[in-house]
């Protein structure tokens, strides 16, 4: 599911450019409605960490592999952010959430005002020095989501110690900006198949693998972007590569389903409410795996995830986030609701966007219970919110 879409069904799998036909009706703000000064961008809540943030975009270039999705392309070329607990944030710029080139088709896609989204402001600082080693977490966005659509939880991980690499999937993302200025969209096929899915999961996982095989090259002392511009202070040596975790949203969640069982370097990996496509993403692991589901209610379980039930041998754990749909698990949660005035959107419309749960709520619970499981698994720091019920959580259900 694109990164910043609205929930039209339970672990749907839908195209932006589906989404963006169902947005059209309120992406226009009434007469009424009294839209912010275009200076001022939407706000993201603070990280609750020590750990002051740095971050740095990196244009990556596999050779072995021709571009999936764009024949006569004759390399596969992708964007990743590296976001990393700073030594000092002093003389760095803040980083933006979206890069400026990738702004007006973000915005018209998506529904959010271009001139907002281009001045909203991320909390890490861009080039920052890094603070020292860490065990590093990858971010898999859902199906035609930029890298950036769970900045939320990405920097609510760093700010408690952990290198998070969030990647774009270049033409299933919704757009991707180059560093040349090249802007990049979406370019998988429009009548999406299962056939069409299960490719973009197969796409995805060579991604990330190949993302694993760089972390090692910058960890060495070496510089594998395209462009070979400079890397942060202290960035060699950073990453505990024999700590690694991964998580994602929607296609994201299976794909790091698929790249945990295919590849064992991933030590732990979360789902946020995908369904799970493939035979490698069904299968399981031997390591420990989270399910968070949205809110259906009664509906029956997606029989994937009981498939993967049945297969995972590592440990497990599946949680459902009462008064939450499937596009609350990404920044959505947090930047509708700011929006909601100025494209006219009505509290039933918003609530199908982000659910009914209030969004730092949802955002508290969702940090919480993400860095509750990596601190255990990858860290050894055993939690109540991996055992069973909490009473301070009655948001969320054990359900298995």
């Amino acid at each position: 599911m694109p990164g910043l879409a609205p929930a039209l069904t339970r672990r749907s799998l839908l195209s932006a450019a589906v989404l963006t036909a169902g947005l059209g009706v309120i992406t226009r703000a009434p007469a009424a409605a009294r839209p912010r000064s275009a200076a001022e961008g939407y706000t993201l809540p603070m990280p609750t960490g020590r750990e002051q943030l740095g971050t740095v975009a990196l244009h990556l270039v596999d050779r072995t592999r021709t571009d999936p999705w764009v024949p006569g392309r004759p390399t596969r070329e992708i964007m990743i952010q590296i976001w990393y607990p700073a030594r000092h944030s002093h003389g760095h710029p803040a980083a933006p959430w979206l890069s400026p080139g990738a702004v007006p088709h973000f915005s018209e896609v998506f529904g959010l005002p271009a001139e907002r989204v281009r001045a909203t402001a991320t909390h890490g600082r861009t080039g920052a020095p890094v603070h020292g080693g860490r065990p590093v977490v990858l971010y898999s966005p859902g199906l035609g989501g930029d890298r950036g659509t769970s900045t939320v939880l990405v920097e609510e991980l760093v700010s408690h110690g952990y290198i998070v690499v969030t990647i774009d999937h270049t033409h299933d993302a919704s757009e991707v900006e180059f560093p040349d200025g090249r802007v990049e969209v979406a370019a998988i096929p429009p009548d999406i198949d299962e056939q069409i899915i299960a490719r973009a999961v197969a796409v995805r996982e060579a991604d990330t693998r190949f993302v694993l095989d760089q972390l090692a090259v910058v960890n060495a002392g070496g510089n594998p972007d395209a462009g070979n511009r400079r890397l942060p202070v202290g960035l060699r040596g950073a990453f505990d590569l024999n700590r690694i975790g991964m998580f994602g949203h929607s296609l994201g969640g299976s794909t790091a389903a698929a790249t945990m069982h295919h590849d064992r370097r991933v030590r732990a990996g979360v789902n946020l409410d995908g369904t799970l496509v493939g035979a490698g993403a069904v299968a399981g692991s031997d390591r420990p795996f989270l399910l968070l589901s949205s809110d259906h209610g009664t509906d029956p379980e997606d029989p994937t995830w009981d498939a993967f039930w049945t297969s995972q041998r590592g440990w497990k754990r599946e949680l459902s986030l009462t008064g939450s749909v499937h596009g609350s698990f990404n920044d959505g949660q947090v930047l509708y609701p700011q929006a909601a005035p100025e494209i006219g959107l009505t509290p039933e419309q918003l609530a199908g966007l982000v659910g009914t749960l209030r969004p730092q709520r949802s955002v508290t619970i969702q940090r919480d219970h993400l860095r509750a499981f990596f601190d255990q698994h990858l860290r050894g720091r055993r939690s109540r919110l991996m055992c069973g019920a909490d009473p301070r959580y009655p948001e969320i259900r054990l359900v298995r």
